[in-house]
Formats: C-alpha cells, structure tokens, sequence
C-alpha cells in the first residue's frame, strides 16, 4: 500500500509565473495553512499509526519565489529571491502542518539568493535543515531530499543532471557529505549506497551520524506498524480502490471548484441548445444540447482553453509552463472572432494564472477551473450543480504588472483583473 505521500505541497504562490503553481493551494498563506493542516490530518489522523499515511510536506521553506518564475529542477531556474524579504510568509504554512504533527519534511531544489541562509539548495543547506527546521522549529521528523541531488546520469539529458545547485563542482561523495551535514536523513530518487558506504570507510561521515537518520526512519516504519503488518489485504485494497462513493465525491469536487468570473445572464444554459463547442465530443453533451461545427448555426459557443506558457522543446523542460502569461495574438483573434458570432462561454484551465484581459469582455460568461472532466463542466453549464468555486489567487491584468511585483510578496500585481477569492454564484 501506499504509507508515504510526497505530499502536501505547500509552497505559496507569490510568482504567477511559475509553473508548479497547479499543485499548490495559491497565493493565500492563511488559505494554504488551513487546507494544509487538513490535508495532513487526512492522511495522518490525529495521531500517526498503522492506519496512517505519513505526510511528507514540501518544498521547504517554500518554494513559491522562483526567479521570473523559472523552475529549480533546471539550472537555469535555481535562483530563488526574496525582494520583499518576506521569507516569513512562506513558511507560515510549514509551521502550521508541522504543529499538527506532520511526519516528514522535502526541501526544495531551489538555491537562496540575497538571504542570510547559505547559497546552495535548500537540500545541501546546513541554514535551512539544521538551523531553521530543525533548531528553531523543533523539527525531529524525517527530511528527505528531493530527488536526484547526488548523481548525475548523462545518458538521460536534462532530467539526468544532479540539482545540485551552488555544489555543482562537487563530486557525488562530496555532495552526499553536503546532504548529510546540512541534517537530512534520505536521499530522494537515489542508489548511491556505495557512495555512502565509502563517506563512512573514509571516517568523513561517522556511524553515531548515520545512526541518528536510522532512528528517525525506524521511529516513522515502526509507528506505521510496517514491520508487523508490511502488507495490504487485497481482497481489502480491491473493493476499496475506485469505489463508487469514492468517485461520487471526486467528482462532486471537480464541480464545485468551477469558478465563475463572470456572467451576462447566459449562464446556465437552456437544454436543447445548438452548441458549438470544439473541445468537447458529443457524446458528453448528449442529453444536454446538440453539438454543432458552426459558430453560425449555433445557439451559443462553449470554448475550452488553456492558460497560456512558452514552450521550451528541450527535454524534461518541455513538461514545465514557463514564461508570459498573455495568449498570442493570433489566438486572442480566434477565439474573439466566435465570440462576436455567438453568445459565448469561455473555459480556462488555470494551471497558473492567465492575463483574460482581452477575453473577459468578449465573453458572455467566463468561467476558471483548475482541471475538471466534461462531466463535471456539463453539469455545472447547464445548471445540474451551481459553481461553488473562488480563485485561489489572483488573475493579473497584464505582464507587465507580472514583471513589476515582488517575487516573494503576495496580491502585488497592480490592479488585478480580477482578485483571490472572487466567484460568483448563479
């Protein structure tokens, strides 16, 4: 079964840009906090046992202030700043899930820059795992490194490169004294058993030292009673995995994260309505209205879209959405030109926040979801569920706003388009 979870992840999303932002709570602290501490709780119960899985949460101190938001996975996204000096606020959520006991702790990939804690990533930074997290803090659970900070794989490109960011020069023996010197007690995403064998033959790495990374890794295996019961009944696991009640609820929350921005009165639709809508089949509309492939023959438009990114071809950076946030012109045209033919309903996927600043006013409706299935959309279109949804940050009018905040300070685009928090209702 699964006993550890690489997550929450609750790193606060104070740069619009950048592209980890679909796997955070947004831009809110106090928000992130609150869901972070539940989330702990879900996984965990109020006490750590064998009916527990143990929380790893991440990326400490957090993550959020990435560099014109590039991501740390890559050399040139390391750089992580702090114009604000606001450090502070991004670990507020840390504080709060760890004072509801969550078990175990990954530090981010990400190098400080401008601080007073030591410029290297945070996995190899005796400042951040020692004196912050585990000295002020009080942290004696387990950190785990994210992966991939010793070895380097050639073979693999990109995502064979060690994040080994500031101790690049270093070789993996020196880099694995770095992880252990800094005070973390599992390499993530490693095999380098040899390499640790040789720190401690050479006497560089004591055993009383790798003695003490044991006892923690023992304390969380045995509370999780691991040892007596190491397996899963499957005759359990297959009755409970993929239950219906499972799935009613899993959708029940896709429709009620939908978030509606903005509505001329079009929203919800009348059943049996000719419906152009390209990004969604037929078969889910059945039931509903008619899917037509002309704007001109329809009664209204239903748009899917994404939230704009540049897109890099290299490698792994290819998974990653970087840069602007504005959608291109040409594409702007297209979409603007069906809504000038037909009452329009646009639907972004926000994996990161989107300038809607030449769409909002297009549109008859304009609505936010965060990944939700056709179901999900259908029901809420045409008025089966309400959209219960509100932005988890904000949308920021333009770039150029983007460019002139502080990469670590939160709400700081001027006049946004529209604010954390707002949804509207039917």
């Amino acid at each position: 079964g699964i006993r550890v979870a690489l997550h929450p992840q609750l790193d606060v999303a104070t740069e619009p840009r950048w592209s980890r932002i679909n796997t955070t709570f947004g831009e809110d602290a106090e928000l992130t906090s609150r869901l972070g501490v539940a989330y702990v709780d879900g996984l965990q119960g109020a006490r750590l046992g064998a009916d527990s899985v143990a929380a790893m949460v991440k990326h400490f101190p957090g993550g959020g202030p990435q560099l014109d938001g590039n991501d740390p996975h890559f050399g040139w996204g390391r750089e992580q700043v702090y114009p604000g000096d606001n450090a502070a606020y991004h670990l507020r959520p840390f504080r709060a899930a760890l004072d509801a006991g969550a078990a175990e702790v990954m530090p981010y990939y990400g190098m400080p820059v401008g601080t007073d804690w030591d410029e290297v990533g945070f996995g190899f930074n005796k400042s951040v795992i020692t004196g912050l997290l585990r000295d002020e803090l009080g942290f004696d659970g387990i950190v785990c490194t994210d992966w991939g900070l010793v070895s380097d794989h050639p073979d693999l490109g990109d995502l064979g490169v060690a994040r080994a960011w500031g101790v690049e020069h270093l070789g993996p023996a020196d880099r694995a004294l770095r992880v252990i010197e800094a005070g973390a007690d599992q390499f993530g995403g490693e095999d380098c058993t040899e390499v640790l064998l040789g720190l401690v033959r050479d006497g560089r790495v004591s055993e009383s030292r790798i003695d003490e990374s044991v006892r923690r890794l023992l304390r969380v295996t045995f509370t999780l009673g691991l040892f007596e019961h190491p397996f899963v009944d499957e005759e359990a696991a297959s009755i409970t995995l993929g239950r219906s009640d499972f799935r009613d609820a899993g959708l029940a929350a896709q429709r009620d994260s939908l978030t509606l921005l903005t509505n001329t009165g079009l929203l919800p639709l009348a059943r049996g309505a000719k419906v152009f809508a390209p990004q969604i089949s037929a078969a889910a509309l059945e039931g509903h209205a008619t899917r037509v492939d002309d704007p001109a023959a329809a009664d209204v438009a239903v748009l899917r879209i994404k939230a704009p990114y540049e897109p890099r071809t290299e490698g792994m950076a290819a998974l990653f959405h970087h840069g602007s946030l504005e959608f291109a012109a040409e594409e702007v045209r297209r979409i603007r030109a069906v809504c000038a033919a037909v009452p329009t309903v646009i639907d972004v996927y926000l994996d990161r926040p989107a300038v809607l600043t030449p769409l909002a006013g297009a549109a008859a409706a304009l609505i936010a979801n965060f990944g939700v299935s056709e179901r999900a959309l259908i029901a809420v279109l045409f008025g089966a569920a309400e959209p219960r949804g509100t932005l988890p940050f904000d949308l920021p009018r333009s770039d150029a706003a983007v460019a002139a905040s502080r990469t670590d300070v939160a709400f700081d685009t001027a006049d946004p388009l529209f604010r954390f928090g707002h949804g509207l209702r039917y």
